[in-house]
């Protein structure tokens, strides 16, 4: 997609302007659709109609992960028979949640990782080693799959763990790419120091890192990317936040300042702890309303992640907005001598 035409590069008002006609068409359809939203607008005593900027949404409560586990069928909007992938995600109540993917959701997260993998420099002819599982119910390892497949770059399915067998494919297929949790990748050091392994002169040049943060809220490398970095200085590293309800990866671009939303999937919402906006660049919990899902979409849906906004124009020219790095998880924080924390 050229610049021009791509929604990131536009004016912050424009991209407001544009999110806020897919707003007003998703609130139809989960008022169409959706059993779960049906009676939350029938209680809280909300026209849909009236919600016509993002700033509207505020008139609606949240929906909240005990939600998505107490009502779960509730929030599918389609014929079960449309589901073509089912994925769970541990839920606050112990057991997990259910999520149906249906296939316009699939080629929804494909794009949704193409315009990520593109944002963190990939293109066609890059090579990327999967080291994420593709079974166990998991969204994120389908996800990544199907968006460097469309993105057409190619893909090489190793799975998570085994160093030995990691090594073995970067030796015989030479990816440029590796998309692993950043931690493994000291172990991967490891592994080559004990084995006369030449690591730094391997054909890796990239890291895209999940499930851990490599920087601070200031984007300098936290001691988990500082460790990396020291002992692999070549490496470019990248980092990305996701979750299955969002259905939505926020990815590094290659000057590291934060994740990029890309406004045509979801609009993010940052709120305190008296559920108000904060300011841009402000801490708060990160707040979801999915566009363009089908299948189960979600309303202001509290990730119970914390995290700022940035809206200043990135350096690779993207006016879309960004997530920091993640601060805590708001069940971890902690109130000390008027200080909060968020322990790891």
């Amino acid at each position: 997609m050229e610049q021009r035409d791509d929604i990131e590069y536009q004016s912050p008002e424009q991209i407001k302007s544009f999110q806020e006609v897919l707003l007003r068409k998703q609130l139809t359809y989960l008022q169409e659709h959706s059993c779960y939203y049906q009676r939350l607008f029938r209680e809280n005593n909300i026209d849909v109609r009236a919600i016509r900027t993002i700033e509207d949404l505020q008139q609606i409560p949240f929906t909240e992960k005990k939600d998505l586990q107490l009502y779960n069928d509730d929030f599918l909007c389609v014929p079960k028979e449309k589901i073509v992938d089912y994925i769970t995600t541990s839920g606050t109540l112990g057991a997990p949640v259910t999520f149906g993917c249906s296939d316009a959701d699939l080629e929804r997260l494909a794009l949704n990782e193409a315009k990520s993998f593109a944002c963190a420099g990939l293109a066609p002819g890059n090579i990327v080693q999967l080291m994420t599982t593709l079974d166990k119910r998991f969204m994120a390892g389908m996800a990544y799959f199907l968006g460097i497949r469309k993105l057409g770059a190619s893909i090489i399915r190793v799975g998570n763990g085994i160093p030995e067998l990691q090594w073995d494919t970067i030796e015989r297929m030479r990816p440029d790419t590796l998309m692993c949790v950043p931690s493994f990748i000291l172990r991967l050091i490891e592994y080559a120091q004990e084995h006369a392994i030449n690591y730094r002169e391997s054909s890796v040049k990239r890291i895209i890192g999940i499930g851990e943060g490599l920087r601070n809220q200031d984007f300098t490398l936290n001691l988990l990317g500082s460790r990396i970095h020291e002992k692999w200085p070549e490496l470019e590293l990248l980092a990305t936040y996701s979750s299955t309800e969002m259905s939505a990866t926020f990815s590094e671009c290659p000057h590291g300042l934060g994740g990029h939303v890309h406004p045509e999937l979801i609009i993010v919402e940052i709120v305190d702890e008296n559920n108000h906006l904060v300011p841009a660049g402000e801490p708060g919990e990160v707040v979801a309303t999915t566009l363009g899902v089908e299948a189960m979409p979600l309303l202001r849906f509290r990730t119970g992640d914390i995290a700022s906004m940035h809206t200043e124009q990135c350096a690779c020219g993207r006016w879309s907005y960004r997530l920091s790095p993640l601060v805590g998880r708001k069940n971890n924080m902690i109130k000390l001598k008027g200080t909060t924390l968020y322990p790891p």
